[in-house]
């Protein structure tokens, strides 16, 4: 993703400015926006499902030993229950929808971010708030274009 648009969705994670919390990231890639995210957390798990990407962040990080980061190589439409709950989500691929393990693991009071598809060639940020625990704030936000949002790992 553009720096400018890891920016923008990280801004919009930060509610009133406040400090970030426990932040499970979506999507991995060469772990730019994880690096960003533990600058601005307590806690980062980020997930990648593409082995050679998981083990290239892996690498590329390792130097900067980032005490509150955790890369873990799985299938993030899964998220990763045994961490929740989030106070922060935020998605690096387009789906037609955000996974509902997703937003089973966001924190009342937290936030999630991602990409949505909304045709085959059209995509919106979509910023959701979760109110109370059956209760979710939807937002749509800008265009923006990501790779698809897939199960599974290789």
């Amino acid at each position: 993703s553009k720096p400018s648009v890891v920016g923008r969705m990280i801004e919009l994670l930060h509610k009133n400015k406040q400090p970030l919390g426990k932040v499970l990231e979506i999507g991995t890639g060469c772990g730019y926006q994880a690096a960003v995210l533990s600058l601005l957390a307590k806690e980062v798990y980020s997930i990648e499902r593409i082995r050679p990407l998981h083990d290239l962040a892996r690498n590329k990080l390792r130097p900067f030993r980032i005490a509150n980061l955790r890369l873990i190589y799985g299938d993030g439409i899964r998220g990763l229950p045994q961490a929740a709950p989030f106070d922060a989500i935020i998605l690096a691929a387009a789906g037609l929808g955000v996974p509902d393990p997703l937003l089973d693991q966001l924190a009342i009071g937290g936030r999630l971010i991602a990409p949505v598809s909304k045709s085959e060639t059209e995509q919106q940020l979509l910023l959701i708030e979760r109110v109370s625990s059956h209760r979710y704030q939807r937002t749509a936000l800008d265009e923006v274009f990501f790779v698809p949002l897939q199960s599974g790992v290789i």
